[in-house]
């Protein structure tokens, strides 16, 4: 069994300004960094420090330097990054305000948007992309079982834990943070949902 954390990423100025980003790749602000250097003293308080860390973040660069910067804090190693942890892409509605997604496309879970990536195919993309970092984790780490986090972002966080929890969280209108963390137990081929911001407790 390994225990596999996700991170949303720190805070953007598009975050801020309640721009949707999906593929566009916008860096941290210094509240993101913040975020950041938190999330990377709060695991250095909790890991074990027997156990082997494999910090992995998608390539995009607010997601990157969120793991490179809690590498820093927690004294772990510089993180592997993987494509297939991208956002969400959102097609015509990159760079909107969620005003503006409002006023032209309704409701933000029923919307159909040009040129978005289909909520499936977002679900698909991650599994793949965990399943990867698993295998790479635990052949770096072997014979040790590793402690695995990886720093993502919130569409993608989003559609694992709907996965994991059979479409029961995170519940509509349920927004995870910047710096949430989202923990889950790999067991073979399966998640379980250990604990989320996303989640009543």
């Amino acid at each position: 069994m390994t225990t596999l954390t996700l991170v949303r990423h720190g805070q953007t100025d598009w975050n801020l300004g309640r721009r949707i980003q999906g593929a566009t790749d916008i860096p941290l602000n210094e509240t993101g960094r913040s975020q950041a250097r938190t999330v990377g003293l709060e695991l250095a308080a909790e890991l074990d420090a027997d156990t082997p860390v494999f910090l992995a973040s998608s390539d995009l660069s607010r997601a990157h330097e969120t793991a490179r910067i809690i590498a820093d804090a927690a004294g772990l190693d510089e993180p592997r990054t993987y494509p297939a942890l991208r956002e969400r892409t959102y097609g015509e509605a990159e760079g909107m305000t969620d005003t503006e997604f409002l006023a032209r496309w309704g409701s933000w879970h029923t919307a159909t948007i040009p040129g978005a990536e289909e909520w499936p195919d977002v679900t698909r993309r991650a599994l793949d992309g965990m399943r990867q970092i698993v295998q790479d984790a635990r052949r770096a780490t072997a014979p040790r079982a590793p402690e695995i986090v990886v720093v993502a972002h919130g569409a993608l966080i989003r559609a694992v834990i709907r996965h994991a929890t059979a479409g029961r969280f995170p519940e509509e209108g349920v927004r995870l943070g910047n710096g949430s963390r989202h923990t889950f137990l790999v067991e073979r081929e399966r998640l379980r949902l250990l604990s989320s911001s996303g989640v009543p407790a």
